[in-house]
């Protein structure tokens, strides 16, 4: 997403002051053997199949991809959880998962949920920061596009918490008027980027960057757009998915699926992540 450029460091000005959270920071969750912060009751009995002994250990080891590679991979792992044969056991709300799904329409459960998040080797002008697994995979990718002999890239904004979200969510809305800004930057509580499993990127020339608008038509953004799923990020937001996601292309935007997920996303063909896993169009916040 978007963010101000006074919104670029935590506790960074804006117009007016930043929305807290309602309730004190809550304990990071971990994945569990119930991978939901709000366990859905449901009068289906589990599926053993799906939920059997080796994904159940998979999530408890909390390692994302085993548990898909325990499914039966990417296609397995989504055909599970849209028959709702993964109910039992796997759950789309969990933000400590890499599978989650935050849109308008579905926040972050806490809303103010902060995970672990490291420092990626690549260059970043701000020094932003990413769930590990995450990280790792960006620091793959970077190291791909280079060698790919296509330049460097750069991190311009990774993992942002709930209070720097909302001042840079407050200081767009302030530029541009509500509507016109809620097409590029989600409120807090509601965006990718405090899941610590989001990054905007940069075309980058040793500590020399571009800007996050000018990503998609370099030689970078093209071989990322092309290649990134071979390291588990898929583009979240692209130029067809604006009437189901609700927001406006963003080439620069890369969402950490894990590469099993990735790899089904991409040869799936499909436009979003909310098709991807059957869910209706989140254009608009439930309230």
């Amino acid at each position: 997403m978007i963010v101000a450029g006074a919104a670029l460091t935590t506790g960074a000005g804006s117009a007016g002051a930043a929305p807290q959270p309602s309730a004190p920071a809550a304990q990071t969750p971990h994945p569990t053997t119930d991978p939901s912060a709000e366990p859905t009751a449901t009068a289906d009995p589990v599926d053993e199949e799906f939920c059997n002994d080796a994904v159940r250990a998979a999530i408890d080891s909390g390692d994302a991809e085993a548990v898909v590679v325990a499914a039966g991979g990417g296609d397995a792992f989504r055909e599970g959880v849209v028959s709702g044969a993964a109910n039992g056991c796997i759950a789309l709300n969990h933000p400590a998962w890499a599978w989650v799904v935050v849109n308008k329409q579905r926040p972050l459960e806490p809303i103010d949920y902060a995970p672990e998040t490291v420092s990626p080797a690549l260059y970043s002008p701000i020094g932003a920061t990413m769930t590990q697994a995450a990280a790792d995979a960006l620091d793959e990718l970077a190291t791909a596009v280079d060698a790919a002999g296509q330049g460097q890239i750069g991190l311009f904004s990774g993992y942002r918490d709930y209070s720097s979200q909302a001042t840079a969510h407050d200081s767009l809305v302030a530029q541009m008027g509500e509507d016109a800004a809620e097409q590029t930057s989600a409120r807090p509580g509601y965006s990718e980027h405090q899941l610590g499993l989001a990054a905007d990127l940069v075309s980058c020339e040793g500590q020399s960057c571009g800007t996050i608008y000018d990503f998609g038509s370099t030689s970078q953004g093209q071989w990322v757009d092309e290649n990134a799923w071979k390291y588990g990020f898929i583009v979240r937001y692209g130029e067809h998915g604006t009437e189901t996601t609700g927001y406006e292309s963003e080439p620069w935007h890369l969402r950490y699926v894990g590469v099993e997920l990735a790899t089904a996303y991409v040869n799936g063909g499909y436009e979003t992540y909310e098709d991807f896993w059957g869910l209706d169009p989140a254009t608009e916040y439930a309230s």
